[in-house]
């Protein structure tokens, strides 16, 4: 049994949701690219305390909160790398005596736990936490505090092609948009986290880390969650389109695409998310996926 069956047949066994609502959520997630506790509190069905006793009860493990504000040593913090913290939400709290208690986020990654104990050499003590708290510290200790928000509409452009990132950064720049540039899916993870964009544009065959796998690391950040993502691909045909429509990518750009054009599609995205964003604000929200306007679809999920 999958880790997203697991949760939700365990808030089904704890009396937080009923069947029909799982049978529902998991309807609703197939595509969207997020887990389903993320989806569930999206929609304001559980809160992420209501996830995270469950699955401390259920594994018999303990809960941990509130610890950003603790001194972690760097070479406690070194045990666990960056790039793992920022990707899987898994911090060190505590070595002792052969054990490092990390504070984890999904009792079931089996292969980070396993990961972790054959390259520090010691015994992996996972508790768990709630993605804020988590997020916290790894924005105040791996990151220094960093991670802030600001009022304009930023873009981050991910491409391993320095004459393409050049030439789509001129064109956004030239319309007011601050463009952030990265080489590959790290680099981009890394700038995302520190600078929140508005919306991303990733190339498919990003180096380092690939474009879905950019993405779920994307929406396992509640900070980053709701970033939206456009796919630029080569592979020009509508099943690709439609692939990536349904992996939770807002839209699909096929590539070469000239500035003006890659600059009409940008402006029409942030036009539809403002229209959504208005009618969130007078709770006109839609129910189903189907009932989402096509490029408003994976901002419904």
């Amino acid at each position: 049994m999958g880790s997203r069956m697991q949760i939700g047949n365990l808030l089904v066994d704890a009396g937080i949701i009923s069947v029909k609502t799982l049978q529902r959520a998991l309807t609703m997630q197939k595509g969207s690219g997020k887990r389903l506790g993320v989806l569930l509190r999206g929609l304001g069905i559980v809160t992420e305390e209501e996830v995270v006793e469950s699955l401390a009860k259920q594994c018999n493990l303990r809960i941990v909160r509130d610890f950003a504000g603790h001194a972690f040593a760097k070479e406690l913090l070194d045990l666990v790398p960056s790039q793992m913290a920022l990707e899987k939400l898994i911090f060190p709290l505590k070595r002792h005596e052969g054990i490092l208690a990390v504070a984890i986020i999904d009792p079931f990654d089996n292969a980070s736990v396993n990961f972790l104990a054959e390259k520090t050499g010691l015994k992996i003590y996972p508790v768990l936490a709630t993605r804020d708290d988590i997020s916290s510290a790894i924005k105040k200790h791996y990151l220094n505090g960093k991670w802030e928000k600001s009022s304009g509409q930023k873009i981050l452009l991910i491409d391993p092609s320095r004459l393409i990132t050049k030439m789509y950064e001129s064109a956004l720049a030239n319309e007011g948009y601050e463009v952030m540039v990265a080489p590959d899916g790290l680099d981009g993870l890394k700038v995302a986290y520190l600078n929140l964009p508005d919306l991303i544009l990733c190339d498919q065959m990003m180096p380092r880390m690939d474009c879905r796998n950019f993405m779920h690391a994307l929406r396992a950040h509640p900070e980053t969650s709701h970033i939206p993502i456009i796919l630029m691909s080569s592979k020009l045909s509508a099943e690709e389109e439609q692939r990536a429509l349904d992996a939770g990518f807002i839209d699909f750009i096929g590539k070469p695409a000239t500035p003006m054009h890659l600059l009409g599609r940008v402006k029409k995205i942030f036009s539809l998310l403002g229209e959504y964003r208005q009618s969130s604000e007078r709770n006109i929200l839609p129910v189903t996926r189907e009932e989402c306007p096509p490029l408003q679809r994976k901002q419904c999920m």
